[in-house]
């Protein structure tokens, strides 16, 4: 518990950062005398590094130790933060915020390596959904952080305030944090794994993030990263599978209840970050709320998943993640169901009534996922397994974010013309006279768009009832891996 605590103050700034910039774009464009396509890379590349930066925590963990490598991605988020937050142009904060992303990416996976060795397979889902909280709250407690901010300080306070915690997650990381007691051996970094699979992760990152302003999936500007990313990490996952330790042991996937976990993992984070795009849009354009207000009225989700995070963490430690999954995942599809059928009069108590049910429902499914797919793997592989499943969490909350909002624009787009909607595109700021013709075909809109995102949900459900079938059958190769990388290095230590 103690190890939870020091790791949630960093998991606490990277979850955070990732959201609360989103307030400020449109006062960083005025002050920075920057358009705001420009001013979408500080978004972009942060998002960018931080993909690219993911996958080389396994490695890194193993190299250097986790409390190491945490400390270090502390401070480089710290120093980033700075940097930002002294900028004086758009290129030098799109920079530091490529600075930024690079530690960011490090935090969570390092700190959840640190956790699960800490607490050990009894302890997996309890600790894990301590980590958890931050992870889901943050989506929600951002733009209302940001919005704090921007309304009552400069904009540079939106990077300042990492600073203190910074502090304070380095101080308490040192004296509470252990090295390592148990870290395979690292060898050296595998080279063209990362050279193959870094790239390939920017380029679906990036391609994704630009599916929406670029017009659809089928603009060249989204495709042909998205392609050519696709590709990279293609070879990449085929050289794996013939290389003793590559980058990210693709072969943990031939365990069935880690590979379950992993598809859960997936589609659970295109739900959860698609909708959190989804949902303060409906605010802001359908009920005319603030980026404050919007985010007020999303609070019951993460209370609902606050509330359900410790007790789910005890069931999975319990009776395993299975049952845990597929019930949160089931409650989570039920939950969305309602918003599909949204109008722009439904009153605020009955969203706030579903979104409770809805984040009792994240909570019972993302962390004890995440907890299932460690439950049988040795802290040997705790690094590399913790990498690949934040690796397609990420890529998840991309593709979850980018088809809901390419849905959402096409379903919009024949409803702003004929009412005289402004040319900035489905996502911009509707004026009130405007807004109050088009509210109930938005809202329609907005429902349908809602429908894809139980959609979503729905599969992970399917994926659940994989994972408690995976668990009732006892793996014969879950081991796999462990002998096939352990002989090589047991050779290379006997030498």
């Amino acid at each position: 518990m103690v190890v939870a605590g020091a790791v949630i103050l960093g998991v606490i700034m990277s979850s955070l950062d990732t959201t609360i910039v989103n307030v400020a774009l449109d006062k960083l464009s005025s002050d920075l005398h920057a358009s705001l396509s420009a001013v979408h890379w500080v978004s972009t590349g942060y998002l960018l590094s931080l993909a690219a930066a993911i996958p080389l925590s396994g490695w890194m963990t193993e190299r250097f130790g986790s409390k190491r490598v945490w400390i270090a991605s502390v401070v480089l988020f710290g120093v980033g933060s700075a940097l930002c937050g002294f900028a004086a142009t758009p290129v030098a904060l799109i920079l530091f915020r490529v600075l930024q992303g690079l530690g960011a990416g490090m935090l969570l996976p390092v700190g959840i390596t640190l956790v699960t060795q800490s607490a050990g397979p009894q302890r997996i889902g309890r600790v894990l959904s301590l980590v958890g909280v931050p992870v889901l709250l943050a989506p929600i407690c951002g733009p209302i952080v940001g919005g704090l901010i921007v309304d009552n300080a400069s904009w540079h306070w939106i990077f300042f305030v990492n600073l203190p915690i910074a502090a304070v997650a380095v101080l308490v990381a040192t004296h509470v944090l252990r090295a390592d007691e148990r870290r395979a051996h690292p060898g050296t970094l595998d080279w063209l794994g990362a050279a193959l699979l870094c790239p390939g992760l920017v380029g679906i990152v990036f391609g994704l993030s630009e599916t929406e302003t670029a017009g659809g999936f089928g603009q060249p500007m989204a495709f042909v990263p998205i392609l050519g990313g696709l590709a990279l990490t293609a070879l990449f996952v085929v050289r794996s599978l013939g290389v003793a330790r590559p980058l990210i042991d693709v072969r943990l996937f031939l365990s069935p209840p880690f590979a379950a976990a992993a598809a859960t993992t997936f589609f659970l984070g295109a739900a959860l970050f698609g909708v959190m795009l989804i949902l303060p849009l409906y605010y802001q354009l359908d009920r005319g709320q603030n980026a404050l207000s919007a985010g007020l009225l999303m609070a019951p989700q993460g209370l609902g998943a606050a509330m359900a995070l410790p007790i789910s963490g005890r069931l999975t430690d319990r009776i395993g993640g299975g049952p845990v999954v597929l019930v949160g995942c089931i409650v989570t599809t039920l939950a969305t169901l309602p918003w599909v059928f949204v109008t722009s009069s439904t009153p605020d108590a009955l969203l706030a009534g579903v979104l409770v049910v809805r984040g009792i429902g994240m909570g019972c499914s993302v962390q004890p996922a995440m907890a299932a797919a460690y439950a049988r793997l040795s802290p040997e592989q705790l690094p590399g397994a913790t990498a690949a499943l934040n690796t397609l969490r990420q890529i998840g909350g991309s593709i979850g974010t980018a088809l809901l909002a390419v849905v959402l624009e096409h379903q919009a787009q024949p409803v702003l013309p004929a009412h005289g909607g402004s040319v900035g595109g489905v996502l911009a700021p509707l004026p009130p006279g405007v807004r109050q013709r088009v509210a109930e075909p938005m809202a329609m809109a907005f429902g349908h768009t809602f429908a894809w995102a139980a959609a979503l949900t729905g599969v992970a459900v399917f994926a659940g009832l994989a994972l408690l079938r995976a668990e009732r059958v006892p793996s014969r190769r879950a081991a796999a891996p462990d002998r096939e990388v352990v002989q090589p290095r047991l050779a290379e230590d006997l030498q």
